[in-house]
């Protein structure tokens, strides 16, 4: 029998899929969840099928939700905002439900949850695919991590700098450093570039915690930063940071 969460941070919202979904009798529903932190718990604990998953909630959204988990169950999406339906549906997730919804509508949403979830498909969300989701909403302004068993939500004014580690990247805070399975790419293109540049092809680094520039060897040059960190930075590196710091 396939199993299901709804995470929505509205009640009616939530009252109303189990409403519909009530006549679907296979479907067992395991939790409703508020936010996308409970989602998260529940997910881990219950390990559903399928969930129907709000967009914009409390503390972390539908889609950061999704970025941190492992594995990732069927998804309907479930939402009053239309902006985010082409990214919705350029993810692999079952449907894309915008409210207010007919019954008829999430019928139709629940089947194809169902077969997707009988072909034994998921269909995960991609990271490349959960990076695009941010290209609609331009800069980012948080970054949403794994630390043990806890998330940490971590404010682009909190980074000092990023570097990179094969796939993952490594964040560097006064809190700590913390691992995350995205490029440098997507970091300097979505962080905001009047705070941050990408110095080497391995170090994104905001700008105001730079104290100095030192020589290094014969012809390299490092960062110095208030952390006491000292930072490799490339000849084109060298370039865009003199461009942004005016020098």
């Amino acid at each position: 029998m396939p199993t299901a969460i709804i995470i929505d941070d509205e009640a009616p919202a939530r009252e109303l899929i189990k409403t519909y979904l009530s006549k679907f009798e296979e479907i067992e529903i395991r939790a409703e969840c508020s936010n996308g932190f409970e989602g998260m718990k529940s997910i881990q604990e219950h390990k559903p099928d399928i969930i129907f998953l709000d967009i914009q909630m409390p503390k972390i959204t539908g889609f950061e939700m999704l970025e941190l988990l492992d594995d990732v169950p069927v998804v309907i999406f479930s939402t009053a905002y239309d902006e985010y339906a082409i990214k919705a549906f350029d993810m692999n997730a079952a449907d894309y439900l915008l409210k207010p919804y007919s019954e008829d509508r999430f019928d139709r949403a629940v089947k194809k949850a169902l077969e997707r979830f009988r072909d034994n498909n998921p269909g995960a969300p991609e990271k490349e695919v959960l990076e695009s989701h941010v290209e609609s909403s331009g800069t980012i302004e948080r970054i949403v991590v794994k630390s043990g068993n806890k998330i940490k939500v971590i404010s682009a004014g909190q980074v000092d700098y990023i570097e990179a580690y094969d796939d993952y990247v490594y964040i560097y805070t006064s809190d700590g450093r913390f691992i995350k399975q995205q490029t440098m790419a997507f970091y300097e293109k979505h962080l905001d570039e009047k705070e941050f540049a990408r110095v080497h092809r391995s170090y994104i680094v905001r700008l105001n915690q730079i104290i100095q520039i030192e020589p290094y060897g014969k012809d390299s040059k490092v960062l110095l930063l208030k952390s006491g960190a000292r930072i490799k930075v490339s000849r084109t590196g060298l370039k865009v940071l003199k461009e942004k710091l005016g020098i």
